[in-house]
């Protein structure tokens, strides 16, 4: 190999993977899809046939998962969860603003991509609004006055580590919980055990989330369950106190979009204008 055959190919290594993009389809205003961890875009199998009636949707596999590429070596950082996501966005030349909706890990992927300063070359990645779906908000404990909070946070950090570090006995529970829920929507095997546990280590474990949310300069809505088992209580109060951040509580809905959550999504996805800061909306009742 020659010595500009050897920098061409480690220029080329270099280069953040594009993911893959499972759903491109529908017209009007760009809205782009991401799933969260141990997931793939069937995260959103519930939201993307109401939501193609009136915008562009576009879904995408994030790095190490669905059929995203999972790249040796990779760290699974949140710095490589972004760089994989600007890049493909950019590959995909949208020559509009478009609105951002993370899911889990996809939230703290998407408000870390949205708080990125703008450059020359990325001017056309303008995001107009971002849209947190059931976000793991976890400060470290030590940041956290509130001696509850502070023990519940805590709590979640340690059974997280378990995880992480008790292999066999988190890929054997995760089969059974796959078995119990449509294809797609929750898939931890051997195959992505690395991007798993590095993600969640390096992502959720020791985020910015907060952080992020608060330098962003554009309206932000987070949709929730009152029964999501990975918040917890108490967690979200410093986010909801935010005056650009707007908040949608739907009751009885867990952790996975489930219809009754699709529709409100698709509701706050919808609204022409930003809702004023601090707004609960409830979720539509069965015989609504």
């Amino acid at each position: 190999m020659t010595w500009w055959a050897d920098l061409t190919e480690r220029l080329r290594s270099r280069r953040p993977p594009l993911l893959h993009v499972a759903t491109d389809e529908g017209s009007g205003p760009v809205v782009i899809l991401v799933h969260g961890i141990a997931s793939s875009s069937e995260t959103f199998r519930e939201v993307v046939p109401l939501l193609v009636r009136s915008h562009r949707v576009i879904a995408l596999d994030i790095l190490g998962f669905g059929k995203s590429p999972a790249p040796d070596g990779c760290e699974y950082r949140l710095e490589d969860h972004v760089d994989a996501l600007a890049a493909t966005i950019r590959s995909l030349k949208l020559r509009e603003p478009f609105m951002l909706v993370g899911h889990s890990l996809g939230s703290l992927i998407v408000a870390r991509f949205a708080a990125l300063p703008r450059t020359r070359s990325s001017r056309r990645t303008r995001v107009s609004r971002v849209v947190l779906v059931g976000p793991p908000v976890y400060l470290s404990p030590a940041e956290i006055g509130d001696r509850w909070v502070r023990a519940r946070v805590s709590a979640y950090l340690r059974a997280y580590d378990f995880l992480r570090l008790n292999k066999e006995f988190t890929l054997a529970n995760a089969a059974i919980i796959t078995r119990l829920l449509p294809r797609g929507i929750f898939e931890l095997t051997e195959r992505n055990w690395t991007p798993f546990v590095k993600s969640l280590e390096n992502c959720i474990e020791n985020q910015t989330l907060v952080s992020d949310i608060a330098s962003l300069q554009l309206p932000v809505d987070v949709v929730y369950g009152t029964l999501d088992a990975f918040l917890a209580a108490g967690s979200m109060t410093v986010i909801e106190r935010m005056r650009h951040v707007t908040m949608h509580r739907v009751d009885a809905n867990d952790h996975l979009i489930r219809p009754r959550l699709a529709r409100v999504l698709v509701g706050v996805i919808d609204q022409s204008e930003p809702a004023a800061p601090a707004a609960s909306v409830r979720s539509p009742g069965p015989g609504d």
